[in-house]
């Protein structure tokens, strides 16, 4: 004789076998089961499956108020028998919860007042739903109230990255994708120029609230007799490094000046922590999110006071761009800033620009590779975006060939101190592009391996160097720091950090170093599309790829690549005129047509 129980919410009909049950299913499968793993309702004998009989729910219930009784009793009362049918729908009623609620293997009746409160919580919940279905269908029409706004806050949460479904977006019969729930917002107007990327990839957006101690007393070098020049771009506001050379016998001097950021941020301190954190400064169009704070700049810019604290690389260099010796030490210096252009002016970095041009042939000759990709500088001023295409002028190349000459010394000095350090290598591509102009310079670039940062020195193919290190930029990037922290631990004659602590670093500032460069790309993509919403384009683009009937093009003035229909064949490096057509702000997507 099968008695009826309930196994996994469902009826089962059971019989004894042994020590355990065995139980059919209302889909005709069995199990063996433990009789603790069942709800016991009727002794049987039961069939599947059953019809539950009309009952007297309410009056049940008036008579029971607040009291507890068994599944049988509750049937009883309220189908006027104790059959299968009535145990399972005395069951129904308790899983339902509305005036009974089972507990353990008893039936409660709830008081007037539970009753009471339950039945505002369903209306509410059903005014809820009713509200939400309203509100889904204006916004399927593209409208909205109001009072629809605490509903769109879940889909701009999911557009920041902030949360990873929304029932709203499966009402709409939308992705519920950060994407997705951008396009949504656009259409309907509540965004318009809004940029998600930083936010989304969790990065912070308000400079460090950390104070910085004072200055160490230590001897320090005065060379504020010599000329020292900070050149950078126009508008640049954290100038950390600085520049003088001069011919000797044997060549050139050469001094680079760093910021010395290190000897107000020790290893461990709270700002050597929260500048490990955020991995480098963050470059928006919108404006700088530093990963120092503001105060370090301000204190340990180049060039931002009359006289400012420097580490000192000084380096002889000969005719040939060989580096023959190094001396470090920290310094006060006497900057000058200067933009590049201004550079171009200045009789006084004569020595620079033939020292700069003897190492770059030299990396040259060990297999460097000299990519030169028109770059574009993107701002937001006044609620506009402008775009600045940066010129390549030859003092850049100055620049660039004293900052690698410091970081190719630095590296120098760890491997033969034996210091730990963080090196700056990478593979050879695989295979070196024959031929001339953007085009080559592009498929280049795609063949390039990834840089990679290691506590074990190894050459840098992309540079043309047996080994290298990032040293002259602490303000902006951590792992420069860390390398400062290391040469001034070694220059003190201090414990520097170990291997394994470089590593650690070298990992965590490396894995948030890579979302701060997608965001900055990012950013920098979704500015440039605003610009061409507001101001169209209509421009030069150079084919650097043919892709089947498709072509690749470069937009020097832009800084950005489209693929283009192509409606004749072109060689490689064509010139042609494209117009901006529409860009998908959402999905970062611009598209382009031939004039």
């Amino acid at each position: 004789m099968a008695a009826l129980v309930i196994y996994k919410n469902r009826p089962a009909l059971a019989e004894e076998r042994g020590d355990k049950l065995e139980l059919t299913l209302p889909d005709g499968a069995r199990a063996r089961v433990r009789p603790k793993d069942v709800l016991f309702l009727h002794p049987g004998p039961a069939r599947l499956p059953l019809e539950v009989p009309e009952g007297e729910e309410e009056a049940a219930w008036e008579l029971l108020q607040g009291q507890a009784v068994s599944l049988k009793e509750l049937a009883e009362l309220v189908y006027g028998a104790y059959t299968p049918e009535a145990a399972y729908g005395a069951y129904l009623l308790a899983q339902r919860g509305e005036r009974f609620v089972l507990e353990g293997d008893r039936v409660r009746a709830r008081t007037p007042e539970e009753l009471a409160a339950l039945l505002r919580a369903k209306r509410a919940r059903e005014e809820r739903e009713q509200a939400f279905q309203e509100a889904v269908g204006r916004l399927k029409e593209g409208r909205w109230l109001p009072e629809d706004r605490p509903l769109l806050a879940e889909a701009e949460a999911l557009a920041w990255g902030e949360r990873r479904e929304s029932r709203l977006m499966r009402a709409l019969a939308l992705p519920e994708t950060p994407e997705a729930a951008h396009a949504f917002l656009l259409r309907l107007g509540l965004w318009r120029w809004e940029n998600p990327h930083p936010r989304r990839l969790g990065l912070p957006l308000t400079p460090p609230d950390l104070p910085l101690p004072p200055l160490p007393e230590e001897a320090r070098e005065d060379l504020t007799h010599l000329p020292a020049f900070a050149v950078d771009d126009e508008g640049s506001q954290d100038p950390d490094d600085a520049v003088y050379a001069e011919r000797v016998p044997e060549g050139f001097r050469l001094l680079v000046h760093v910021a010395d950021v290190a000897a107000l941020v020790p290893p461990g301190s709270p700002q050597d922590l929260e500048a490990l954190r955020r991995g480098a400064n963050l470059y928006l169009p919108e404006g700088t999110v530093p990963m120092l704070p503001q105060a370090a700049t301000e204190r340990l810019g180049l060039g931002l006071r009359e006289v400012s604290p420097a580490l000192t690389f000084e380096l002889w260099v000969s005719e040939e761009g060989e580096l023959l010796r190094e001396r470090l030490y920290p310094s006060w210096v006497r900057v000058q800033r200067l933009t590049y252009r201004e550079a171009l002016g200045e009789p006084a970095l004569g020595p620079l620009a033939a020292l700069a041009q003897a190492f770059h042939r030299k990396r040259l000759a060990q297999g460097a590779l000299d990519l030169a990709l028109p770059e574009v500088k993107v701002r937001l001023e006044e609620g506009r975006v402008r775009l600045t295409p940066l010129p390549p002028y030859e003092s850049r190349l100055w620049v660039r060939e004293a900052m690698l000459l410091a970081g190719y010394a630095a590296a120098h000095l760890a491997l033969r101190e034996g210091l730990p350090f963080p090196f700056a290598t990478q593979e050879a591509p695989s295979r070196r592009v024959e031929g001339e102009g953007l085009a080559a310079m592009w498929e280049q670039r795609k063949l390039l391996k990834r840089a990679q940062l290691k506590a074990v020195p190894a050459p840098h193919k992309g540079l043309g160097l047996p080994l290298y290190a990032q040293v002259t930029s602490p303000l902006r990037r951590y792992l420069d720091l860390v390398a400062h922290q290391q040469l001034r631990a070694w220059l003190r004659g201090e414990k520097p950090l170990s291997q394994e602590e470089l590593l650690q670093r070298v990992g965590a500032a490396e894995a948030v170093a890579d979302l701060v460069r997608e965001a900055e790309r990012k950013s920098k993509l979704h500015w440039t599309l605003i610009h061409l919403l507001q101001e169209g384009y209509e421009g030069p683009g150079v084919l650097v790829e043919r892709r089947g009937g498709q072509g690749v093009f470069l937009l020097p003035e832009l800084g950005l690549s489209a693929q283009v229909a192509l409606a004749q064949p072109l060689p490689l490096n064509a010139e042609v005129r494209l117009r901006f057509l529409e860009a998908d702000l959402a999905n970062l997507e611009a598209r382009f047509a031939l004039v």
